[in-house]
């Protein structure tokens, strides 16, 4: 089996992933670079907890071609191939449904990061994609034409969200950090609406409480 190493390295991210609450069941996608040509990327529809290292597709990145691997590959190898030839100084791309980015995602609008200290992280900017059905050609076209060298995270109108990085530890910090983004920005948007629509108040501050629990990510 070729890359087994970075294969199995495959598995224990969406295992990691898996714990913190951002991919459940089979939903989410990861890829991690394994050379200048080729990526190892998670199989379609195979619950997370049941991946073997063989279950993991290499993929050509030119024409997504299968090299090696005993399942089908995502239907999101092309988000995946899109970003690591967009980003050559990256080698992980994770596309999850975490709970609340993928909330923001709905809202249709771009979001400015404030705290500087998550500008090498995440970006400055998190910008919406625009919707395309999933695992299309048509939504990898809409994400690449997103993709700046200075943005990390991207969130996917009424899909998910893509997050990148350098190595596994950083593109995971960059899912982490885009959640805690993502609970400051939705937060302050409801604070605002239930202080301008009383009929609401007491359901949404609920909504706020919920939130305000909603566990760090911290690995």
């Amino acid at each position: 089996m070729r890359d087994q190493a970075i294969r199995e390295r495959v598995v224990q991210l969406c295992l990691d992933l898996s714990r913190q609450g951002f991919l459940a069941g089979t939903g989410g996608n990861v890829a991690i670079r394994t050379d200048d040509d080729h990526m190892a990327v998670t199989a379609s529809a195979m619950d997370y907890h049941r991946m073997q290292a063989a279950d993991v597709c290499v993929l050509r990145l030119s024409d997504l071609q299968k090299v090696d691997g005993e399942q089908t590959p995502s239907v999101e190898s092309s988000l995946h191939a899109r970003v690591l030839k967009a980003r050559p100084d990256c080698r992980v791309s994770i596309h999850t449904h975490q709970p609340v980015a993928s909330a923001c995602a709905l809202l249709g609008q771009s979001i400015t990061v404030y705290d500087p200290m998550l500008w090498a992280s995440v970006g400055a900017i998190v910008p919406v994609v625009g919707y395309a059905p999933s695992g299309t050609g048509w939504l990898a076209s809409k994400l690449a034409a997103a993709i700046r060298p200075d943005r990390n995270a991207y969130l996917m109108l009424n899909h998910g969200v893509l997050c990148c990085g350098p190595d596994v530890d950083a593109a995971q910090r960059t899912v982490e950090d885009l959640e805690r983004v993502c609970q400051r920005h939705l937060g302050e948007r409801i604070a605002a609406r239930a202080t301008t629509d009383p009929a609401r108040r007491e359901p949404l501050q609920r909504v706020l409480s919920l939130l305000a629990h909603e566990p760090q990510h911290k690995t």
